[in-house]
């Protein structure tokens, strides 16, 4: 993590107002959050809607921060510490994390899309450790303020940091990338996501293509091959970026093949490179294309495919995200960190590929974000779902009702139920699922529905768990 004195934290941060018997003070690291910091970190508290960061200033010092970011338009308390004034502290900590990121050697592969980027920086965070020291965003810290603390924590002999870049409006993508300036560009695919602030796939399009504006000119762009938008839009541009593209037209750099998916992973291999039948320990179709574009990005820069294989087998998921969970009388596939129609319907046709279930289960919740087509984006999932591969369909908010109605004609009677509540949900649950079950969650991130998947494990002893 990002180790100065103060003196060069105020060039770098675009201060000023630091006291001269404070510059020669050393920190070691940035926290945002009072009740986390630690002992020798610098403090940069941020104002948001419903709160404001400075009004914890006591609670950092008393933890041991050494320092501190100061909104020069807040009160500044009458105690001997150091702090460095600025107009806006978010502002300077991306400053900050734009300095530190140039003054390091490390090479930093952003990762975009509206489906899959997280899964694609797991599985090339694996990839690229098994040959380099390695950093990748941690959780979902994928914003304004996550790509700035991501920077600001690598060491300096860090030589791989693999970004995540999400995103809402235009231009946001535009501010991640000039900060932490990437050598490799992935753009995982183009979805549904956002159209209620971007209104259109083609804005989606190019938000995502922000990320060019930061990489490196000689850097490498990967992108997913399949869709027509992205590629014509790409084929107009006066670009002299290394392209690489992943997909299943035959046009593509890397195509995979699909062998077989088993409940502990999928067997595959890839077109146009010589190579044995990898093995991916993460279950779905969707994951073999986001294993694809990180195998692009580990074989640029140097890994086997005796190390690939390596790190395949051996990925640290982020929860929440196709993550298989085992309990003496049920199998939850958890997947409830967000949804979207693509990503959705991915997770359906991972559900419908299990084996060896006497029942499977799908809980689905409202899909947020989907802008004025949002009822018959939910109308057309209930359309698409197969009632031959599986026995109850379970939604949950009032846009998720309209799934159930439409799928509800398709289904024998008494195996569509609509709820509001989670708790009424969860006692359904309790009432019809049956031993060797397997039982899909998947919902937008405010619904909150890991809470279910609390509800059933607490029902049940947790047998193991497989990411």
């Amino acid at each position: 993590m990002i180790s100065r004195v103060l003196k060069e934290i105020e060039i770098m941060a675009k201060g000023h107002g630091l006291k001269g018997e404070y510059e020669e003070i050393k920190i070691k690291g940035v926290s945002t959050d009072s009740r986390r910091i630690k002992s020798g970190q610098l403090f940069v508290p941020i104002v948001g809607e419903n709160f404001n960061g400075h009004q914890f200033i006591s609670d950092a010092i008393e933890k041991g921060a050494t320092g501190a970011i100061w909104c020069e338009s807040e009160p500044i308390p009458d105690i001997d510490f150091p702090f460095i004034l600025v107009k806006d502290t978010l502002t300077s900590i991306q400053e900050l994390a734009k300095a530190y990121r140039n003054q390091l050697d490390t090479k930093v592969i952003g990762i975009t899309g509206s489906n899959g980027k997280t899964s694609t920086k797991d599985i090339l965070a694996s990839l690229l450790k098994t040959k380099y020291k390695t950093h990748k965003t941690f959780a979902n810290l994928n914003n304004h303020l996550g790509v700035p603390l991501t920077i600001l924590e690598l060491e300096e002999d860090t030589e791989m940091a693999v970004v995540e870049m999400g995103m809402d409006h235009l231009g946001d993508i535009e501010l991640l990338t000039s900060i932490a300036s990437p050598d490799v560009a992935v753009i995982t695919n183009i979805g549904e996501a956002h159209l209620d602030y971007l209104k259109t796939k083609t804005n989606i399009v190019k938000a995502k293509l922000e990320i060019l504006k930061g990489l490196n000119p000689n850097g490498l762009f990967v992108y997913f091959g399949d869709d027509p938008l992205l590629s014509n839009t790409i084929k107009n541009m006066n670009t002299n970026y290394k392209t690489v593209t992943f997909g299943k037209n035959l046009t593509n750099t890397y195509i995979p093949e699909i062998i077989s998916i088993e409940e502990n992973g999928t067997y595959f291999r890839l077109d146009k490179l010589d190579c044995p039948t990898f093995f991916l320990s993460m279950v779905g179709k969707h994951q073999v294309y986001n294993a694809t574009a990180a195998v692009t990005v580990a074989r640029y820069f140097g890994i086997s495919l005796e190390q690939i294989q390596e790190g395949l087998s051996k990925i640290e998921v982020t929860g929440m995200r196709n993550e298989l969970i085992y309990t003496e009388k049920y199998t939850i596939l958890n997947d409830s960190y967000k949804s979207n129609p693509t990503s959705l319907l991915s997770a359906l046709e991972t559900l419908y590929s299990f084996k060896n279930y006497k029942q499977k289960i799908a809980v689905l919740g409202d899909m947020n974000g989907l802008g004025i087509e949002e009822i018959n984006m939910h109308m057309e999932i209930g359309k698409k779902i197969e009632p031959d591969k599986i026995d109850y369909l379970i939604t949950i908010g009032s846009l998720a009702a309209n799934i159930a109605k439409a799928a509800k004609s398709r289904f024998p009677d008494n195996r569509v139920f609509s709820f509001t509540n989670k708790a009424l949900l969860v006692e359904k649950l309790k009432e019809i699922i049956q031993y060797k079950s397997m039982v899909l969650i998947k919902g937008s991130r405010e619904l909150k529905l890991e809470d279910i998947v609390k509800a059933l494990i607490s029902e049940n002893p947790l047998e193991k768990e497989v990411i």
